[in-house]
């Protein structure tokens, strides 16, 4: 696997600094810096980064919008977005992972795990705590209309076994959890969790436990929490 790059995004320079060294000092490449969105969006067409470490809340084109403009190619080329916070119950963050990103981090995060993180989506994985993700979704989570029409609506063409694994998606249960719970193999649930993506047109995990409110397949409070 080639070496990882980062784009990092954020308004206050001390962030920025502290990100690069730290990442820099666990062999992960920092190949931009940003103060903004459109910063972001230009660095990420200009130097293709495996990740972006996107602050919310940033002067003139928001974390959100830039967001939208860098996954708005649906391409295997398109970079994994971490959300970047200072809060963990933010209605942008759940519209950031509505729109794409693949998890978020609080700003206070320790240099070991955001390492992993970077790591971790990097390989298609989304960044989901479980707790923390499923407050954040049922606090802002809204059922779909009746007649909206999106990908991720059509829950009709999952099988029951992948109906299963999208509710436990929705509770954040790993690969292993899953496996374990559903007494299947690790390549199995991976199967599994791949065609979901597929047949709902999603990006990641973190997009399943959205389209799992959304859909009302699960619904806030009916979800325990599974640690």
């Amino acid at each position: 696997m080639s070496a990882l790059r980062v784009v990092v995004a954020d308004d206050q320079a001390l962030v920025r600094i502290g990100f690069r060294l730290i990442l820099e000092s666990e062999g992960i490449e920092v190949v931009a810096e940003a103060e903004d969105g459109e910063q972001a969006v230009a660095a990420v067409r200009r130097t293709r980064p495996d990740v972006v470490l996107m602050d919310i809340r940033m002067p003139g084109l928001d974390g959100l919008e830039a967001t939208r403009r860098i996954l708005a190619d649906r391409t295997d080329q398109a970079p994994r977005v971490i959300m970047l916070t200072t809060f963990d119950l933010d209605h942008y963050v759940y519209a950031a992972m509505a729109a794409g990103a693949s998890g978020f981090l609080l700003k206070d995060v320790t240099p070991e795990h955001l390492a992993a993180a970077v790591r971790l989506v990097r390989t298609g994985d989304a960044l989901l705590a479980p707790a923390i993700t499923r407050r954040l979704v049922e606090r802002f989570a809204r059922p779909a209309a009746p007649d909206a029409a999106a990908p991720h609506r059509e829950l009709a063409t999952l099988t029951p076994r992948e109906l299963e694994v999208m509710t436990l998606l929705a509770r954040g249960l790993s690969n292993a959890e899953l496996a374990a719970r559903l007494q299947l193999s690790e390549a199995t649930v991976k199967t599994h969790v791949a065609r979901i993506l597929g047949k709902l047109g999603l990006r990641d995990r973190a997009q399943v436990v959205v389209a799992a409110y959304e859909t009302g397949l699960v619904s806030a409070g009916s979800v325990p929490d599974p640690r």
